[in-house]
């Protein structure tokens, strides 16, 4: 990551979305995606108009399932986050207070959109 110093190992499923190395995208890791933070129930709904997902163009449901890392008290330690995305996985590393509100169990959705450049 650019922005925020971050590790990112992702699969994606490039039959369906393609990227190659070196593409930049925005990356959005979400407990929900109803825009007001408001929780989901936990089953799927087609109707999907007016959340996060209308302005990306890749999205992933999965769990958080390790987090690893040196002293997770101290917000300067680098703290890896592992997900499973149906069996997609992703590693996240970096700062701990990066990774602030992830915990093992939890169930995330990763969206995901390209920048043109």
């Amino acid at each position: 990551s650019e922005s925020f110093k971050m590790d990112l190992i992702l699969d994606v499923n490039t039959q369906i979305y393609p990227v190659v190395l070196r593409d930049k995208f925005r990356l959005l890791l979400a407990t929900t995606l109803q825009e007001d933070g408001a929780p989901d129930d936990g089953s799927y709904t087609a109707n999907l108009e007016g959340t996060r997902a209308d302005t990306f163009e890749y999205i992933m449901y999965g769990r958080i399932y390790r987090i690893e890392g040196d002293d997770f008290a101290d917000s300067n330690a680098i703290l890896s986050a592992y997900s499973s995305f149906g069996g997609l996985l992703m590693r996240l590393k970096g700062a701990a207070n990066n990774l602030h509100g992830m915990e093992v169990g939890q169930n995330v959705y990763l969206l995901m959109k390209k920048l043109a450049f």
